[in-house]
């Protein structure tokens, strides 16, 4: 089972918190599920923050009665989906003294097989254009470094340890990103580089839009599999950090 939920929030009048709020909120969310955080080495949950327009300064954030903001959980196996399925905000959240109120909840519900006998194992007309928003900071980790680009092998890294860890069908390993690497290119970007606070320290990531364009020769099974894990990117996060709050990462598929 996959899910995304996601809920929609505002405040009555505006809301002052530390710039690290998102790991007290991640920290309370998991207390609310039962669920233990840092338990497994790859993330079973991925957590976005709060989405949407606040102001910020180099040491709060401040979030405005006039915006509507975002909070996106997403499961990648069993148990922690439905702990998130399970979750009951009611109207309001409340941590750190400060309260939103919830007016909405959407859920996105999948499967593994779902997603692999739509996308590959029913061979669908390959998709060429796969545009990408990446909402939070995004980086790797690279030999101690963390690496703020998009390159597509460490991304195609990123979906495919998770999918493997969690799925029920094993896709490959080091040669399917070799594969991968040579039938899928980055065309287009638009980038900036953002700091993302975890406990006293900061990594810096990058967030805005990536476009991967498959190569025309591209074997159409490998490009099915980029668009398999592309999506499940969606669910599972980019990079390091994801359950909390960093690699959120969107799909579009217009190819305009």
């Amino acid at each position: 089972m996959l899910i995304r939920s996601t809920w929609t929030l505002s405040v009555a009048s505006s809301i002052v918190l530390p710039r690290s709020y998102h790991l007290e909120l991640v920290k309370e969310l998991h207390r609310r599920m039962g669920l233990e955080i840092g338990g497994n080495q790859t993330p079973a949950l991925t957590f976005s923050a709060l989405q949407g327009y606040y102001s910020s300064s180099k040491e709060f954030c401040t979030f405005h009665p006039e915006e509507l903001y975002r909070l996106y959980l997403c499961g990648l196996q069993e148990p922690t989906s439905k702990a998130i399925a399970n979750l009951d905000l009611s109207d309001t959240l409340e941590f750190l003294g400060a309260e939103f109120a919830i007016s909405d909840r959407e859920d996105e519900i999948t499967s593994y097989e779902q997603l692999y006998t739509t996308l590959v194992a029913n061979e669908p007309e390959p998709v060429r254009h796969f545009n990408l928003q990446f909402t939070t900071p995004t980086a790797f980790s690279q030999q101690q470094v963390y690496l703020p680009l998009p390159v597509p092998a460490l991304m195609f890294q990123s979906w495919l340890t998770r999918w493997n860890e969690f799925g029920p069908v094993y896709l490959g390993s080091d040669e399917l990103i070799t594969y991968l690497s040579q039938a899928m290119a980055l065309s287009r970007h638009k980038l900036s580089t953002r700091s993302f606070q975890v406990n006293r320290s900061s990594i810096s990531g990058f967030v805005g839009d990536v476009t991967l364009k498959t190569r025309t020769r591209a074997d159409p099974l490998l490009a099915n599999v980029a668009h398999l894990l592309i999506r499940y990117g969606e669910f599972a996060g980019t990079g390091i950090k994801t359950r909390l709050g960093m690699g959120k990462t969107y799909l579009n598929l217009d190819d305009s």
